[in-house]
Parts: structure tokens; C-alpha cells; sequence
């Protein structure tokens, strides 16, 4: 079931009076979420209901395993790998097995003249398989290292892994954050409540405003690359970026938005990242709960920056290569990758670092000419990145950038696109505006014309007749793909 869809907006209410007026026990409300969970993940297609619940079955036993093993630790790290490997295996099947066929049939075929035809298969990729995957795979690594319990309640169990705000694109939670939340009563908390709907409206905004519209002007123009002047070719990475934004940052406030109305905390996944002074701190930013998921469960084991060099080297292209192929089955995914891990590695040798700096232009309306050409920098830099990341394949993606490059000065650009241009620079004013808040509607309602109830309608109105006048066609998330 799609956020963006009639039947969600249906799903969501009934959903909600049955959590708060009819099922009031926790432990019942904990049944209904992942029933209604389950409802809304086999809306898509239920023969993949069974997956997921395999995957939540697995982990669990592998949990109550390793409490049953205390202290026999080669017992515990057998559990632990069995699950991890098993979860990768089926992850791997359905994400991965094509494109691994493919290239080991060009690579013999190359060398020994053999073809591999009889291994190809017509493969469904299930939605959000890579989100619940890493989910129940923290979870078993957690209880592992001893930073949280096994869980003996299947219900509540069943429930982290499947929530369904944010089951199919995430945030990707820790066992540590949201396991508690289910463990403990709830009571419904009206300004939570207002608060969340505001963050779920600003998403919808972005995504049915600005994403939607930019991915119009996206796939209409982007395979005339060949005819399209190299200023036009860089706008349109520039509205590729705006899409990709607003569409995964949009889900996610729908997602943490939506929790809310129920009580829960997810955590957050963007922090307004095309203000980022450089690539470390974008990173810090975008994507956090699955960055932050790979800091923890790879880089960190693998050594980290706490060791020689080379090694961190070694480590930062190992974890965005994985990072990359995480996001697809394609060479440009793992490109896109390396092209950023040879940014941070850059950024790390000269020692440009501000994980423990303010917001940019913190206290002040405008930042300083150094920090607008920063921000600049930074986002020019994320723009051919994710050049590499839309395209088809990487001839493709020398095309499009070698063109963008040799003819960016040969003609004025014609500007595609220009309304979803416009709307999406609106989005970015009015999260410039916002950037020390948690998302763009967060209002005070002590300070400012906001405190005003007048004045909050009357924006809400017009987000509202903007949302319904400039609204695109409509589109599936693009993460839902990953």
C-alpha cells in the first residue's frame, strides 16, 4: 500500500480509532499493529507476506538462542552467523542473483566462450526486502554483543520488524530504539499527535509537489542526454537531486510523522543535508538511519579510522561499495559508491571534518560567503553523484557527465522543467527557515506569528491549494525499488 494512495487514507484512520478506542492494552495493540502491518505490506502482494514473516520467525529463535547460550560464546557466534547468513542469502537471492548470473556468464563467456542462459530467472524483488532485512539483522547482532535483551514476547517482536510507517522504506530502526517502545504502555498524546500530522503533511508536500513534478521533467528529458546543452544536462541532475530528495526525505516524515500518531519515536533519517559544508557532513545527513547502520555493523568491526591508513582506506571503499550495491543490483549503484568514498577519503586526508559543528549559519538568518561556497561545492558534488546513480549503466553515465562537462559553456541552458525547479527551491527556503527544527511545519506556538492558531490555518490552507493546483502525477517512491 502506497502513502500517496486513496487506500492509505482510508487504512490510516480506521487504523488509528482501532488502536486507541478499541484495542487499549498493549499487548492487544501490538496484535493490531501487525495485523494492520501485514495488511498493508500484502496490499503490494501478499505471497510475499510469507518472507517477512520468515525472516522475523528466524531472527527471533536466533535471539532466544543466543539468551539460552549464555556464556558458551562459540554456540552464541554460530546462532548469530547462521541467521546473518541465512537473511543475506535470501536477501542476496532475490535482490541479487540476476545480476551476479549476468556478470559471471560475460566473464566466461569472454574467457571460455561458455553461456549461463539456463541459470537466468524471472525474479520479483520485494518491497522494502532490504530495509526489514538490516532491521532483523541489527537486532540479532545486538543481542549478540549483549546491548539489548532477547525478546520472549513473538508479538511484540513481529511488530518491530514489520511496523508498518516505516516497513518498506524505512527508517531502518534499532532493536535498542523501537523494541522498548513496544514493550511499554502507551498513552495518546494530543500536541505528539498535531506535531506528527504537520511532519506527514510537510512530506506529502514534498513528495506530491515537488517530487513528483520533478520526476516528470526527470524521465522525460533524461535519455536525450546526447541533445540537451551540458547546462541543461547538470539542471536536470539538479532536479534529479531535488526528486530523490524530497521523494525519500518525504517518505520519511511521513513514516516518523505517522509513528507518532501511535505513540512511537523512529528516528530521524534527514537532517536537511544540502546544507552541508562538505561530503562527511552531507553523509552525517542523508540517509542517517542506514549510514549509521553501516558505521556500526561494518566500518566500525572492520577497524574504523583507528587504525593505519591504508586500513581506513581500505575500510571506507569496502563499506561504500557495499553501500552502493545495497542500493541496487547495478554497476552505477557500486560506482556511485566508490565515487563517494573516494570524496570522504579526500575530505579525511585533508582533515576537513565538522561532525561536532552547528547547524550551518547557526543563530543568523544568511550564512557567511565561506559557508555559502561550501554548500555550493557540496551539493555540486552530490549532484554528479547522483548523475552516476539514475543512470541506466555506466556507458550511460560517461555520456551523460562527458557531455555535461565539454559543453556546459557552449549555449544558455533552456531550463526544463522550470516549475518543479521553483517549487523545489520553496521546499529548500522554507527548510533553510527551519533547519534547527526536526522538520519544515515544526511550528512554536509561543513565538513568532505561528503562536497565532489564525496564521498556522491560513498556512496550512495554502500548502493545501498549492498541493492541489502544482500537485504532479503521481509516482511510486523511488526506495521502494531498493
Amino acid at each position: 500500500m502506497l502513502f500517496n494512495s486513496f487506500q492509505f487514507l482510508i487504512f490510516l484512520p480506521v487504523v488509528f480509532l482501532l488502536y486507541w478506542f478499541v484495542f487499549r492494552q498493549r499487548r492487544w495493540q501490538n496484535l493490531l499493529v501487525v495485523l494492520a502491518s501485514y495488511v498493508f505490506y500484502g496490499w503490494w502482494d501478499w505471497r510475499f507476506l510469507g518472507l517477512i514473516a520468515l525472516t522475523s520467525a528466524c531472527s527471533y529463535v536466533s535471539g532466544l538462542l543466543i539468551e539460552r547460550f549464555e556464556g558458551q560464546r562459540g554456540r552464541q557466534r554460530m546462532v548469530s552467523a547462521a541467521n546473518i547468513v541465512l537473511n543475506l542469502l535470501i536477501l542476496g537471492y532475490f535482490k541479487y542473483f540476476n545480476f551476479f548470473v549476468e556478470n559471471l556468464d560475460l566473464l566466461l563467456r569472454s574467457a571460455l566462450g561458455y553461456h549461463l542462459d539456463w541459470v537466468t530467472a524471472e525474479i520479483i524483488l520485494p518491497v522494502g526486502i532490504s530495509f526489514y532485512t538490516f532491521q532483523a539483522l541489527s537486532y540479532t547482532i545486538d543481542v549478540y554483543r549483549g546491548r539489548i535483551a532477547a525478546t520472549h514476547d513473538v508479538v511484540e517482536f513481529f511488530a518491530y520488524i514489520s511496523f508498518f510507517p516505516q516497513l518498506v522504506a524505512g527508517p531502518i530502526e534499532r532493536a535498542t530504539n523501537l523494541l522498548p517502545q513496544f514493550q511499554q504502555s502507551r498513552t495518546f498524546d494530543y500536541g505528539r499527535a498535531v506535531d506528527g500530522l504537520r511532519q506527514m503533511f510537510w512530506g506529502f508536500f514534498k513528495k506530491l509537489v515537488v517530487a513528483d513534478n520533478c520526476a516528470m521533467v526527470v524521465n522525460l528529458t533524461w535519455g536525450k542526454y546526447d541533445v540537451v546543452s551540458g547546462a541543461d544536462l547538470f539542471l536536470l541532475g539538479v532536479s534529479f537531486s531535488l526528486q530523490i530528495y524530497c521523494d525519500f526525505s518525504g517518505y520519511s516524515d511521513i513514516a516518523i510523522g505517522c509513528a507518532r500518531l501511535f505513540g512511537f519515536n523512529l528516528m530521524r533519517n534527514f537532517n536537511y543535508p544540502y546544507f552541508s559544508r562538505n561530503i562527511p557532513e552531507f553523509w552525517r545527513r542523508w540517509h542517517i538511519s542506514l549510514t549509521s547502520w553501516f558505521r556500526d555493523y561494518i566500518y566500525i568491526p572492520l577497524g574504523g579510522n583507528r587504525c593505519s591508513r591504508g586500513r581506513m582506506i581500505s575500510n571506507v571503499l569496502i563499506v561504500w561499495a557495499i553501500s552502493g550495491l545495497w542500493h541496487g543490483a547495478n554497476w552505477t549503484f557500486i560506482c556511485w559508491g566508490l565515487y563517494h568514498a573516494v570524496l570522504l577519503v579526500i575530505y579525511n586526508l585533508l582533515g576537513i571534518n565538522t561532525k561536532r559543528k552547528p547547524v550551518v549559519a547557526f543563530g543568523r538568518w544568511l550564512p557567511t560567503w565561506r559557508e555559502a561556497l561550501q554548500m555550493i561545492i557540496t551539493f555540486a558534488l552530490a549532484v554528479i553523484g547522483w548523475i552516476i546513480f539514475r543512470c541506466e549503466d555506466m556507458t550511460e553515465a560517461y555520456h551523460f557527465l562527458s557531455r555535461m562537462f565539454t559543453t556546459m559553456f557552449d549555449s544558455m541552458p533552456v531550463v526544463f522543467g522550470k516549475k518543479a525547479l521553483i517549487l523545489g527551491c520553496v521546499v529548500i527556503v522554507v527548510e533553510w527557515l527551519q533547519r534547527g527544527k526536526q522538520h519544515g511545519l515544526q511550528l512554536s506556538s509561543t513565538h513568532g506569528v505561528f503562536r497565532y492558531s489564525v496564521a498556522r490555518y491560513l498556512l496550512y490552507a495554502t500548502l493545501l491549494v498549492v498541493m492541489f493546483f502544482f500537485a504532479g502525477e503521481v509516482q511510486t517512491f523511488i526506495y521502494f525499488q531498493f
